[in-house]
């Protein structure tokens, strides 16, 4: 029997009074790879960001890595997203501080103590996406491949069940995009890692394809086609 990652069952998701997706009904498996396309505005960011906790769950059940989005208040998000990477477009490093020290600020806000143990989750998570030399770098020291690349690793920094990203090749050229492709698949079959990646570059769903899922007209689409509108 597969383990599943995340279960939703007639959810309606919400965006302040504004229906987004209604009757969202969804399964996705432990280390599967799913893209969810579709047009800008259909619902794809609100779809991860109830996921990951910041939109609030109110129709509907859902679970994610455990655990039960109906329950979730504020206390329980920090231990919601302990289990869960979230991989941004536009990378969210913190500028005033070198490599090293932005992973170690995300390890101390989730609870990790041990400096000398942080500093090897630090030294393993740069070693997988390939940086393991650029730990005393400043961000913008980096190109946006290598930026993308550590902000995968402050992802894996809590060897999450689940990695929600947010078009993370949005911002890159085509042979940069591919590199990262490379790194987000084999993280999901090496680490049998779930990851949910949400894209609108068709280019990049043909070129590594997986299971997608459109949001379309208020509406969630499992195994949808690859039809560009």
């Amino acid at each position: 029997m597969a383990e599943s990652i995340i279960e939703l069952h007639n959810v309606n998701i919400y965006q302040g009074n504004n229906l987004v997706l209604q009757d969202v009904n969804l399964t996705v498996n432990k280390g599967e790879f799913v893209y969810l396309v579709g047009k800008t505005g259909t619902g794809k960011s609100s779809l991860l960001k109830t996921l990951y906790g910041e939109l609030e769950l109110k129709e509907g059940q859902a679970t994610v890595a455990g655990f039960n989005l109906r329950d979730l208040d504020w206390k329980k998000v920090p231990y919601l997203r302990r289990n869960l990477g979230v991989v941004f477009q536009d990378f969210q490093l913190l500028t005033d501080r070198n490599v090293n020290d932005n992973l170690k600020f995300v390890l101390k806000a989730t609870g990790w103590t041990d400096v000398k143990l942080m500093d090897e989750k630090i030294m393993d998570v740069l070693d997988k996406v390939g940086l393991k030399a650029k730990g005393f770098k400043m961000p913008f020291e980096l190109s946006g491949g290598e930026q993308q690349r550590i902000d995968i690793a402050r992802a894996l920094l809590n060897s999450p069940k689940l990695i929600l990203a947010d078009e993370p090749t949005g911002n890159l050229d085509p042979e940069t995009s591919d590199e990262i492709m490379s790194l987000l698949v084999s993280i999901c079959k090496d680490y049998n890692t779930t990851i949910v990646m949400a894209s609108h570059d068709y280019i990049v769903v043909q070129k590594f394809p997986a299971r997608m899922i459109r949001t379309e007209r208020g509406r969630v689409i499992d195994n949808a086609s690859i039809t560009i509108e």
